[in-house]
């Protein structure tokens, strides 16, 4: 059925609505929002990408309160950051506490137990056999820095290969390794030397339909490197890490098959390259498990941790096998690594995930899943749906025969979300991200699709 014709079919009653959803009062932007709009455009970096007029007073749970006094379903949380919802209060309590007692010292030069605690924690639920050794900073671009600076330290190699598509950050190692957008790397060259991209399994633009072709399109550009850049361009002993997100974030929230991922540990096997997971996005209990890599049952070397580890404090984490951590002291470091308050909030982080965040991204993700994937059928621009658990991607195109990308469409269904009151945010060059907290309830999740659903059909008219 066309959608400039077909109702939508709320799943949600009215009474539900009236609990569970958004409460706008007037149009947006607010008189107060538009104050602090005009303010911040005359003293702030213009290259911040705000999207919408969005000016936030307070978060409790899956919902934003604006400066105006309105009440906003939050389906971003934070780019994936608020796993528990805003201000926790268990996630609260343990920041008061901790800064009662201590902020900061400097986990570079002291000691503190906070960081063997939140060590011990993370081994344990880590993707990888041990015994472990940790680093932690302040951001998921800081902890792909300790990565790549790691990766090379250990090996002696100074190669890297990284992927199109692919996000690790901004500051000039991280931008180096990424691959999505080229505004963000215009005109801050040369970059880190040394770093390779190559083709990610991208299965609905490469045309891949089904299981099968999704696995074989996997395998071929794993096996691209042995077969050719391996043989052409870049010696495979000189290779010092491979850097593969589980799930591609910014790039369009790309599951890839599991042949891929499984493929590339047999190559770094087989080459003496380490295998680094950048769960920064993916991490953190978010698609069901702790670790997307898991989904695949492939165990990586190092692991990139960062957003959703600590409801919203700033930590970044690298994680790796205990003997590839072999660097001296003074090799690496940060005034504010270790931070007491972040890592306080962590470990209340990780008893929420563990008790109730989980399973719940598992269980309200899969019921999502199976209401988004009927709209490939009957939403024209609805071109495909992926994803695991929160971690949800809906990418929006012309149409079904060309599956020509309608990026302006993408920016007009979130703006529409937005006026109605559901936070949204893209990714990718036209897809629609889904990523609220971990602790959405299923009355939320079919508010939010209701919204979401009438935007597609009002914005395509």
């Amino acid at each position: 059925m066309s959608t400039l014709t077909q109702e939508v079919a709320r799943v949600a009653s009215s009474e539900t609505d009236a609990s569970f959803g958004p409460k706008i009062n007037a149009a947006l932007p607010g008189p107060r929002a538009r104050k602090i709009v005009a303010d911040d455009e005359s003293l702030m970096s213009p290259s911040y990408t705000r999207g919408y007029p969005l000016v936030v007073k307070r978060g409790y749970g899956c919902r934003i309160e604006d400066v105006d006094g309105n009440e906003f379903l939050d389906f971003t949380a934070g780019i994936a950051v608020n796993s528990t919802g805003h201000c926790h209060p268990e996630v609260v309590k343990a920041i008061q506490e901790q800064a009662g007692q201590l902020i900061h010292m400097s986990g570079t030069d002291f000691y503190y137990d906070l960081m063997p605690r939140l060590a011990a924690r993370l081994s344990a639920i880590a993707p990888m056999a041990g015994p472990h050794r940790l680093y932690f900073g302040n951001s998921g671009a800081e902890a792909v820095e300790c990565a790549l600076k790691l990766a090379r330290y250990h090996t002696g190699r100074q190669n890297v290969i990284s992927f199109f598509g692919s996000f690790h950050g901004r500051t000039m190692g991280a931008l180096s390794l990424t691959g999505s957008k080229v505004q963000q790397k215009r005109r801050f060259g040369p970059f880190v030397p040394g770093v390779t991209h190559v083709k990610y399994p991208y299965a609905y633009r490469e045309g891949a339909v089904g299981a099968q072709e999704a696995e074989a399109l996997g395998l071929e550009c794993a096996r691209f490197l042995e077969e050719k850049l391996f043989k052409t361009t870049v010696a495979p002993e000189e290779v010092a890490a491979i850097f593969v997100e589980p799930i591609q974030g910014e790039g369009g929230y790309i599951v890839p098959p599991n042949s891929f991922l499984e493929e590339i540990r047999k190559i770094c096997d087989r080459h003496g390259i380490l295998m680094v997971a950048d769960e920064i996005q993916s991490g953190a209990g978010r698609t069901g498990k702790w670790w997307a890599i898991e989904h695949a049952g492939v165990q990586p070397d190092i692991v990139c941790i960062a957003k959703g580890i600590a409801s919203g404090m700033p930590l970044g984490i690298c994680m790796t096998k205990a003997e590839i951590m072999n660097w001296v002291p003074g090799s690496h470091g940060s005034t504010y690594s270790g931070n007491p308050l972040c890592l306080a909030a962590a470990l209340a982080t990780l008893d929420v995930i563990e008790r109730e965040g989980m399973s719940n991204a598992a269980t309200v993700g899969a019921a999502a899943m199976t209401r988004l994937q009927t709209w490939v059928e009957t939403h024209e621009v609805v071109g495909d749906v992926r994803g695991r658990g929160l971690m949800i991607g809906v990418e929006i195109v012309e149409d079904k025969h060309s599956r020509k990308p309608a990026g302006a469409l993408r920016e007009r269904i979130v703006d529409m979300a937005f006026e109605r009151g559901l936070l949204l945010l893209g990714c990718g060059e036209n897809t629609v991200r889904l990523c609220p907290p971990l602790i959405v309830t299923q009355q939320e999740m079919d508010v939010a699709l209701d919204i979401l659903e009438e935007c597609l059909v009002l914005a395509t008219r």
